[in-house]
């Protein structure tokens, strides 16, 4: 596959119809092109919608129908919320970060008291990698956002869910800058519900586990 069809394949990762074949090459493309990977990521609130926008759509009805007005109502109202939702949780995630900071190497971790959101907190001793998910319960399953600290990059990563049935799913993936200790922050969702989630998994596309968040 040549470059420029490597980059045409951004979209079609992102929404997960590449087949096992392809979508294990244009991974290998991402670890060497940091604007797919940026691009992958920006996928994400377009991912949602589509996801959204398929769960409420009776199977009877055509897959090239347009939506209605009470349909494009909804998502305009979910994106709004989205919006404000997310500037409350920069906040948390600002105070979480003064905390990660002043903690010691060993591992910490803390989960969020509420049921919506769910917030999970954890350093890997080891890999010295921090993370933050925060996920929401929504119809068609969780809004899911990341906020990651990785000074020993550059490299390719993933966050993965595993259900309690021992699935495995992709939230989202992204190439880590080169020694930049800063905190990313990235969405994604997952077609599991918060509940149906057993923990968190930052892996790198080698398959080594940076950091473990337990949801239990």
């Amino acid at each position: 596959m040549r470059s420029l069809e490597r980059h045409r394949d951004v979209g079609a990762y992102a929404l997960g119809v590449l087949d096992e074949a392809e979508a294990f090459r244009f991974e290998d493309h991402l670890m060497e092109c940091p604007r797919c990977a940026a691009e992958v990521t920006e996928f994400g609130p377009t991912t949602r919608q589509l996801m959204l926008y398929r769960r409420a759509t009776p199977r009877s009805v055509h897959p090239f129908a347009g939506p209605g007005p009470r349909l494009l109502d909804r998502l305009l109202g979910e994106v709004a919320a989205r919006r404000r939702a997310a500037r409350r949780r920069l906040l948390f995630a600002v105070a979480a970060s003064v905390v990660a900071a002043l903690a010691g190497p060993a591992i910490a971790m803390s989960v969020g008291g509420g049921e919506n959101p769910v917030r999970i907190t954890a350093t890997d001793e080891r890999s010295g990698v921090w993370a933050q998910v925060t996920s929401e319960n929504e119809a068609w399953g969780s809004d899911i956002e990341l906020k990651i600290k990785d000074a020993a990059g550059p490299r390719a990563c993933h966050l993965i869910v595993i259900g309690r049935d021992g699935t495995e799913h992709t939230v989202t993936s992204w190439n880590a800058p080169h020694h930049d200790a800063r905190p990313n922050t990235m969405q994604g969702g997952a077609a599991l519900h918060p509940d149906e989630i057993v923990r968190y998994e930052v892996r790198t596309n080698d398959g080594e586990r940076l950091v473990v968040l337990d949801a239990d």
